[in-house]
């Protein structure tokens, strides 16, 4: 009853009412003149509306024709992959469409345990732990795991669920110069006095398409007896000679401590993180990390997905050998046109351009010539570093960057040509 009295007051247009449209009213005017500065600025994102399944070639809504896709983490191709696709089927047929529960309740199917317990095989650890996301995953290690008594390093460019992760635990926070060796060993000096020292890095960085130097700081860790954890969102499946990621990459897989990663890109590109590493540390999240514990479990049609797209990598590293290829081939014809590109020997290849409006501008001008790219500025990336992140994925035909890269050179004869030069 006294819901249906306050909102014949509020429909009346009594005192309360009246307060409660000048805080709405007083809301609308707030949100507005901030939206109306992020279109000022240059830097509004705009949703493109894609038709069909994802893949090298996609059609957009409003768009005639197929369109050429070169901003997917789709790197292994496997997101239409029909063994893929199958084994979602599935497992979907077999295990139903969701568990309605978090895993501790009554969440928990045996192809969850089936893959946890192959994912920390493909990565050479003890045990792995499966959350929705590994934004997810990201949230629930630091708050478990590191107390008042520790203390977190990390890297200045990590991801912003590395970020808000660390935010929510309780640890001393320090943050290190990007890829800068001399800055973390100061800072670990610095953190001599706090019980357990952890580095936190991305093992490629998704804005830039660089690498961290794991080999120096999983030396400097060894030195200060710190733990390394890195995040390979963005090298799992596709970096290193066998597709493991950074670790495996760089000779230092019995060096890192912690990984975090995701299903959601390169295996499958579905959705789920996880976290492998320490029986010990997978046993503690999975009695504290909150995402886990307060979040439904994984479907069972991602799990099956997950699950083939494992399979198909350690079957064969051909695929894997196969993009390497195409991203040099980008790479350096990109180069040879007069471009920059960011990182190296990454299939994240961003084409630096400055300018937001330029690259807002650049991307739907690409669109026009049949290459759905997407322009990234502020906040995404810092203020003057505006690109065009382009991907390269191993389903992508060599014709296929060709022609990207024919579509990136044909605008310096136009305007748009003019102000990428000045």
């Amino acid at each position: 009853m006294w819901a249906g009295r306050v909102l014949h007051a509020a429909l009346s247009g009594g005192p309360r009412g009246r307060r409660a449209q000048s805080a709405l009213a007083q809301l609308r005017g707030i949100l507005e003149e901030e939206l109306e500065g992020i279109r000022g600025a240059g830097t509004w994102k705009s949703e493109r509306v894609i038709t069909s399944r994802q893949g090298p070639r996609i059609h957009v809504d409003g768009v005639s024709g197929g369109i050429l896709n070169f901003c997917a983490n789709n790197y292994l191709g496997l997101s239409s992959h029909p063994e893929v696709i199958q084994a979602g089927l599935q497992a979907l047929e077999e295990f139903g469409a969701g568990l309605s529960s978090v895993r501790f309740i009554c969440g928990t199917q045996s192809i969850h345990k089936d893959l946890e317990a192959k994912i920390a095989q493909f990565h050479q650890r003890e045990d792995a732990i499966l959350y929705p996301s590994c934004f997810d995953a990201n949230a629930g290690l630091f708050e478990a795991l590191l107390t008042p008594e520790d203390a977190v390093l990390s890297d200045e460019l990590n991801h912003a669920s590395i970020i808000d992760g660390i935010r929510l635990c309780k640890a001393h926070k320090y943050r290190y110069r990007h890829l800068d060796m001399a800055d973390l060993e100061a800072k670990l000096q610095e953190a001599q006095k706090h019980r357990l020292r952890l580095v936190a890095t991305d093992g490629a960085f998704s804005m830039d398409g660089d690498i961290a130097p794991l080999q120096e700081i999983c030396r400097l860790a060894s030195r200060y007896g710190a733990l390394v954890f890195v995040d390979e969102c963005h090298a799992t499946g596709f970096l290193g000679a066998t597709g493991r990621g950074t670790d495996e990459l760089l000779g230092v897989m019995d060096q890192v401590t912690i990984i975090n990663s995701t299903l959601g890109k390169a295996l499958g590109g579905a959705s789920g993180g996880y976290t492998t590493g320490p029986g010990p540390l997978v046993s503690l999240l999975r009695q504290r990390a909150r995402p886990y514990l307060f979040s439904n479990s994984l479907p069972p049609a991602v799990i099956g997905c997950a699950s083939k797209a494992l399979d198909l990598l350690m079957e064969s590293n051909a695929i894997v050998q196969s993009m390497a290829a195409k991203t040099q081939r980008f790479r350096s014809k990109m180069e040879a046109a007069g471009f920059t590109i960011s990182g190296a020997h990454h299939p994240i290849c961003p084409v630096m351009l400055g300018d937001a409006r330029l690259a807002s501008c650049m991307a739907d001008d690409m669109l026009k010539r049949g290459i759905f790219v997407i322009g990234f500025s502020y906040p995404v990336v810092p203020k003057g570093k505006a690109r065009i992140r382009v991907q390269i994925s191993a389903v992508h035909s060599e014709e296929d960057i060709d022609r990207c890269v024919e579509a990136f050179v044909e605008p310096l004869e136009s305007g748009l040509g003019e102000h990428l030069s000045s």
